[in-house]
């Protein structure tokens, strides 16, 4: 499999990842100490610092999961399913060049997770 093109793909989203959470950060802090001059302020101050702080986390799980790929790539791992060890599908890799996991494995994950997180659905 030619990398070449994932590779770049995924330098360019970590640069874009990395100046977003920097932008992110800085947003939280302005936010944090804006004036307040009523609880209002104080409530919509506080709201837009925990949605840029969500945001920055958000970005930093994907920052981690690119890293991951690029290193993937340096091992010659890269385009492999860490679960079952088969070839991820192009489609998904094209949709999503930071993918660790084929359809299936990612279905079984997403599907585990949900039960953990809302309980057995039987």
């Amino acid at each position: 499999m030619n990398t070449e093109p994932f590779q770049q793909q995924l330098r360019d989203k970590e640069r874009e990842l990395q100046s977003n959470i920097v932008r992110l950060e800085g947003e939280a802090r302005v936010s944090g100490k804006a004036a307040v001059r009523d609880s209002t302020d104080a409530a919509t101050s506080s709201q837009g610092t925990s949605e840029s702080l969500q945001e920055a986390t958000l970005a930093s799980q994907t920052l981690e999961r690119v890293q991951d790929a690029l290193q993937r790539i340096e091992d010659g791992a890269y385009g492999r399913c860490i679960v079952c060890g088969r070839q991820i599908e192009a489609a998904r890799l094209e949709a999503s060049s930071w993918a660790s996991t084929c359809l299936e494995d990612q279905g079984k994950q997403d599907k585990a997770e949900y039960v953990q997180q809302r309980g057995s659905t039987l």
